[in-house]
Parts: C-alpha cells; sequence; structure tokens
C-alpha cells in the first residue's frame, strides 16, 4: 500500500500558497484493508475513508467511466490494480494532477508543474469534456489565480461542451455552490470572463450575458459597456473584502439594462424594476440562500435612489428606510449601501471616489431608529394616529440632519441614476 497527497495541497505548496486541507490516494490498498488500518469509510459514490487521528480524506486510487450526461453520470472503478497515473488522469487540470508520495518525491506525469510556471489551465486529458462542473472549477480557478490564462485546446474543448448541451444538465444547486465560491475569490470578474468565453455564461446566466456590448452614457461610466462595468463592480466587492451576499448582488444589480431598448440606447432609464423582476428569476432558479435573495433583489430595486442620497428629502429618505425594513434590519440596509458604494465606485478610473451617501443614509437609519414608537403610541388617546404619528417623528428626526423639505427638494435624475 503506497499513500500520496495530491492535488490542490500540491498545487498551492508549489505556488508558495497556504494549504488549508490535503487530500491523499491510496494505491494498492482495498476497503478493508483500510478499515483494518482504522480508517472510517464515508464515501457514498466512490470508496473515501476519514484518517482515524488527523480525520483527512483518503481515497482508494479509481477510474471513471462516462454513463450518462451531466456531472453525476460516472461509474467509478476502484482495485488494488489501479495505479497512481491512471487516478491522475482522470483529474481536470494539470496544475491538480500532480503528486507527491511519503519519500517527497514528485509525481507529474501531465507536466503541471510547467503549467504552474507559465501561469496556464490547462486540461489533463480529453475526459475533461465528460464532466461540465469542470467548466465551473476552472472559472472558480481563474477568479482565484486571476493571472493564468486557459489554453486554447482547453477552451476549444470547454466550448464543444457547451454546443454539446452538457452544461445545460448542471444542477441548480451545484450551478449555486461553484458560482459562489468563485465570487468569494480575489477576482470574481475573471471568472465570469472565462464563462463568458467558452459560452458558458449565456447558458447559466443569461441575464448577466446579453449587458455586454450593451452601452451606458460615458459621462457617468467612462467603461460604457454594462459588462465592463459589471465586471469592475464584482472586482471593487472583492478588493473591499464583502461577504457573498453583497457580492452576489452586485452580480444582478443591473440586469434590466441588457433589456433597454436599442432606441433608448444609451439610457436606461427604469431599469431597476426591470433589473429587480430578472434578479428574482435568477434567484429562484439557481435557487440561492434567502439571504443572498432577498439583498439582490433589493439592491436591484434601490440602488438608483440610493445614489441620489444626498438629494432627497427627509419624507423620501424616511420612505426608503421604510420600504427596506431597515428598523427591523439595520444590518441587511448596511449590506445595502455597501453594494450601491462598489456600484458607485465599479467605474473606469473612478474607484477612488468618495460614496458619502452610505454615511447620510447610516446617520438616517440611526435618527429613525431612535424614535421611541412606544412613547409616541402612549402618548395618543386616538390609537388610529399612531403610524402617522410615528411617521411624522422619524421625518423629524431625519430633517434635523439637514434634510429640509422646503429647501431639498428631491432631484432624482434619470441620467445620474445610471
Amino acid at each position: 500500500m503506497e499513500i500520496y497527497c495530491v492535488g490542490g495541497a500540491i498545487r498551492d505548496e508549489l505556488l508558495g500558497l497556504p494549504v488549508k486541507d490535503r487530500d491523499w490516494v491510496v494505491v494498492g490498498a482495498t476497503p478493508e484493508t483500510l478499515v483494518a488500518e482504522g480508517y472510517k469509510p464515508v464515501g457514498k459514490d466512490f470508496p473515501v475513508f476519514l484518517h482515524p487521528r488527523t480525520h483527512e480524506e483518503y481515497a482508494l486510487a479509481r477510474t471513471e467511466r462516462k454513463t450518462a450526461p451531466g456531472y453525476a453520470g460516472f461509474v467509478f472503478h476502484t482495485d488494488p490494480s489501479v495505479t497512481l497515473e491512471e487516478d491522475l488522469a482522470r483529474r481536470d487540470l494539470t496544475i491538480n494532477a500532480i503528486a507527491r508520495g511519503a519519500d517527497g518525491v514528485l509525481v507529474d506525469p501531465f507536466h503541471g508543474r510547467r503549467d504552474l510556471a507559465d501561469g496556464i489551465f490547462r486540461h489533463v486529458s480529453p475526459a475533461f469534456a465528460e464532466d461540465p462542473v469542470r467548466i465551473l472549477r476552472l472559472a472558480r480557478f481563474a477568479a482565484r489565480f486571476a493571472e493564468f490564462h486557459v489554453a486554447s485546446e482547453t477552451l476549444d474543448l470547454m466550448r464543444g461542451m457547451v454546443a454539446a448541451g452538457e452544461v445545460d444538465a448542471l444542477v441548480p444547486e451545484r450551478v449555486w455552490q461553484e458560482i459562489a465560491r468563485g465570487l468569494m475569490e480575489a477576482r470574481p470578474s475573471r471568472m465570469i470572463q472565462v464563462l463568458r468565453d467558452c459560452g458558458a455564461l449565456a447558458r447559466l446566466l443569461p441575464e448577466v450575458d446579453r449587458m455586454f456590448g450593451v452601452p451606458q452614457p460615458a459621462t457617468h461610466h467612462p467603461e460604457v459597456d454594462c459588462g465592463a462595468h459589471l465586471l469592475l463592480v464584482l472586482d471593487e466587492a472583492a478588493a473591499t473584502g464583502q461577504p457573498l451576499a453583497v457580492r452576489f448582488a452586485c452580480l444582478l444589480h443591473d440586469l434590466g439594462k441588457g433589456l433597454t431598448r436599442p432606441d433608448l440606447l444609451p439610457h436606461h432609464y427604469g431599469h431597476e424594476a426591470i433589473s429587480e423582476r430578472l434578479a428574482k428569476e435568477v434567484c429562484e432558479r439557481l435557487k440561492c440562500p434567502a439571504d443572498c435573495r432577498d439583498l439582490a433583489l433589493m439592491t436591484a430595486r434601490e440602488h438608483g435612489i440610493v445614489h441620489q442620497a444626498m438629494v432627497l428629502r427627509a419624507i423620501t429618505v424616511v420612505k426608503l428606510i421604510e420600504r427596506c425594513d431597515g428598523l427591523r434590519r439595520p444590518e441587511r440596509f448596511a449590506a445595502l449601501l455597501d453594494a450601491c458604494a462598489c456600484d458607485h465606485r465599479g467605474r473606469a478610473g473612478l474607484a477612488s471616489r468618495p460614496y458619502p451617501q452610505r454615511d447620510r443614509l447610516l446617520a438616517a437609519l440611526a435618527a429613525v431608529r431612535g424614535v421611541d414608537a412606544g412613547a409616541i403610541a402612549r402618548g395618543l388617546a386616538d390609537k388610529s394616529r399612531i403610524p402617522t404619528e410615528v411617521h411624522a417623528a422619524r421625518v423629524a428626526a431625519v430633517r434635523k440632519l439637514g434634510l429640509d423639505d422646503e429647501t431639498n427638494v428631491d432631484r432624482l435624475s434619470p441620467e445620474a441614476r445610471q
């Protein structure tokens, strides 16, 4: 029995990156052998075992055979005769098909070290085309290793997979899982670019794909292209360390611009309502978590008015806070403002621009939350007036911040809201 450390741990070690998890392959053993050694079996589709002390995963060397469309259509074969090279040959990319034995010697039959040095994502074998999840994984790796590029032959293979309908067989839960992980990498824009380059974006997120090539006013968007703006917004969210819900909201915030009538371009009047509808459709299709869904819909609907916070009347600000349930969910309202700040700064050459709207609306939220609704209710004989009086008190509290109805009339410029 021989044991090898394989995959991402070796890749990250060679790149000088910290290693989070280690995976192991066992050659020349049977399930009974590992159980006798104290390993705990946990694999359902193929034999995987947990080490009795470290609890790291040890998998028997295996081969696989495609039997049906999609990522689940495989039959796995494990046997003591399966070699390490046969096991490595079933892996996705050369940079993930490197192993190290107990003696410290690297086993690299597919030249993964060379591709690491050259910054190339290259498939190990034509078997890459049998598993559409590998397209999503490669795109996610591109978001992590932003300086790497996809080998031309691998990109061709991915395009062929899309054309063959393999991507259409992916289940929503797996698509969400990989997209969510990619959004949390250092350069999520690279994930979107790779998916678009191979045609998978048009199949998985057509609402995002059709934003590319759509113009918007250069006065407010020097990058002009709506898709280019989206990529900048995503990377701004990553650069500022935003959580997943904010990054996902950034991904979906402008979807309505992809449906603007050609005769209206480059303007996108009223795109927020369309963006909210499309974002809802995406969330339902991907079955994403409720917190991500709720913030995405709110950001799509409200980002235009949030950008106008410096010129809004007090009553409009209070209505915004109430509409967004900011009193009960102040942390989500703050996340909305974070997403809007990323949108504001995600413009060519304007990433360093201040966004005072965030502080202004947070101050307004604090003022609104400071209103003692209970005291107002107790002081009213006519209880039917409670909502009106509470609302009026909230407006008065916000007005004290300098938002004066008499002098600061709403100026919701459609141009600036884009």
